[in-house]
């Protein structure tokens, strides 16, 4: 009999780690804290009323029943990784193998009451979109979007999202016959966001904001947000009616109060085959673990499957007493970045930066991508390398 294995979070991480280990013939049990996989790529459309709340959900039932291993939904209280226990609420688990996938926190700048967000909650996405019809039904406004870094891990940015909102709320409003009524402004405390995607892709999206006339304000660290909107270091102000805002990633509370090694952001230490050194069986992907690499390096889904897949791969090698792959090998930045009237592949490695403009036909790709990834991970259709 193979061996039994415990993976921790219900994402793209963890929902992946379960999908490969259970093809390997092992015994495994995911542990997720919701019932249902959030696709946080496709939820973008909920605040713009394209989508729905439920067309970025997949039932995590129906993802366990098809790929074959068991569904645990209950919230994560303890870790022990020294002997891979886990607690539960009134239960204690424990497998031959753990894989931390259990995502991370978000660093509260103070006043984030404040600010709507994108990430993290699911039904976060609701509420901005609330906020934001409520701001429109008043016929004009001020909205700001951004994001921050964490100074402690360069890795845990995630500015992809909050440039693809902007986008889709840019194209929202002209649909809409309110553009001229709505002022817009991006703000982050970094220089150049985005750099980490290349200088052709800062380059491009610098034109593109300048040409739909999105106002940007850079290189000033945030110091607070207020009802009024964002006050800068040197107390310059940024007024708005609406603030939308994703702080960077800190490591999860539950990581952060057990025996894992951990960087000074709180991530879970990994060798480059995704084990937690000085503890066998001890596995860690996605947002949970710190990641080596160049500097440009950035926490993304598709790394985190990588990583997953990788996690798995070597659990099957260290039980033959060999070396499995290496996540390093993998990185890259990958994403196709909606505009709601189309979108831009953007790809990033050691040798390669492209931007490629998808006018029209880029935005109903990112449709077919969230209905091929509900599909394949259903085990509906075969799955594409690399997506």
């Amino acid at each position: 009999m193979r061996s039994s294995v415990l993976v921790l979070g219900g994402g793209f991480a963890g929902v992946e780690a379960a999908i490969q280990a259970a093809k390997q013939g092992h015994q495994v049990t995911l542990v997720s804290d919701r019932p249902y996989l959030f696709l946080y790529p496709t939820s973008i459309w909920v605040p713009t009323g394209e989508g729905r709340f439920e067309d970025s959900c997949l039932d995590m039932e129906r993802v366990a029943a098809a790929n074959g291993f068991r569904l645990r939904v209950a919230a994560v209280e303890r870790i022990q990784a020294a002997t891979r226990q886990v607690w539960l609420a009134g239960e204690v688990l424990t497998a031959d193998h753990l894989i931390l996938a259990i995502g991370a926190a978000r660093l509260k700048p103070q006043g984030i009451e404040h600010t709507f967000t994108l990430g993290g909650d699911p039904h976060a996405v609701e509420r901005f979109r609330d906020a934001l019809e409520a701001l429109l039904a008043k016929g004009s406004g001020r909205i700001a979007m951004g994001f921050g870094g964490n100074p402690k891990d360069t890795s845990a940015v995630r500015g992809g999202p909050v440039f693809e909102m902007m986008f889709n709320v840019d194209t929202m409003l002209r649909r809409r016959g309110l553009r001229s009524q709505f002022a817009l402004t991006f703000f982050a405390p970094m220089d150049s966001p985005g750099a980490r995607m290349g200088d052709k892709a800062v380059a491009a999206m610098g034109q593109m904001f300048d040409r739909l006339q999105i106002g940007t304000r850079y290189g000033k660290k945030i110091q607070r947000f207020e009802s009024t909107g964002v006050v800068f270091e040197d107390d310059s102000t940024l007024d708005a009616d609406l603030v939308l805002f994703l702080p960077a990633g800190a490591g999860h509370p539950v990581l952060i109060a057990s025996d894992l090694p951990r960087n000074d952001a709180g991530f879970v230490t990994i060798d480059p085959h995704c084990a937690v050194p000085g503890m066998p069986g001890v596995w860690a992907v996605g947002d949970s673990a710190a990641l080596e690499g160049p500097a440009w390096r950035a926490k993304q889904g598709h790394l985190a499957e990588v990583m997953a897949r990788v996690a798995v791969e070597n659990i099957d090698a260290s039980e033959h007493g060999v070396t499995g792959p290496n996540y390093l090998d993998h990185l890259s930045i990958l994403c196709l970045m909606d505009m709601g009237n189309g979108a831009a592949w953007v790809y990033r490695d050691d040798r390669v930066q492209r931007m490629v403009p998808l006018p029209v036909v880029g935005h109903w790709m990112k449709k077919g991508w969230g209905a091929y990834f509900k599909a394949s991970k259903l085990d509906q259709v075969p799955r594409i390398p690399g997506m």
